[in-house]
């Protein structure tokens, strides 16, 4: 069922995030590269689980969320956890359900420190980098998204 009208004049709807995001959307070879470089890290995070036990936010989406940052000029931890209340195209981007609470600002921001000084987000995005540039999707002349899929 798509759409529903219920007694008390409500609606209810049931989609699909990941049919909403276009095929060609720049985010998606992005989403894809990200999550290469994070499986590669895996280990890195289970280390630091056992040394500084499990963190309120997963360090996945703690990195994901600040590429997000960096891609779209977002000002403000505190405006990226406002985002994630009604951006589709985030929430998809983080793994998130439509349904699942945002993340507390304060906890985003301890939990982002935590990764900054452990190297783990320098790291993370040296991976990121290193996979568009052996995508040849960096230019050193000028900025370019290519949108296209192939």
């Amino acid at each position: 069922m798509r759409g529903h009208i219920d007694p008390q004049g409500g609606l209810f709807t049931y989609f699909l995030v990941e049919e909403r995001i276009p095929a060609e959307h720049p985010l998606r070879r992005v989403k894809a590269q990200a999550d290469v470089v994070l499986a590669a890290m895996s280990s890195r995070f289970d280390a630091m689980y056992a040394e500084l036990g499990r963190p309120s936010i997963a360090p996945e989406r703690l990195l994901k969320a600040s590429l997000l940052i960096a891609l779209y000029s977002v000002r403000s931890d505190r405006l990226l956890c406002e985002m994630l209340d009604y951006n589709m195209l985030f929430r998809w981007f983080l793994d998130m359900s439509l349904e699942e609470r945002t993340f507390d600002h304060s906890s985003f921001s301890k939990n982002r420190s935590r990764l900054i000084e452990h190297q783990i987000a320098k790291e993370f995005f040296a991976g990121v980098l290193q996979q568009a540039r052996a995508q040849q999707l960096l230019s050193d002349e000028h900025f370019t998204v290519r949108c296209n899929a192939d």
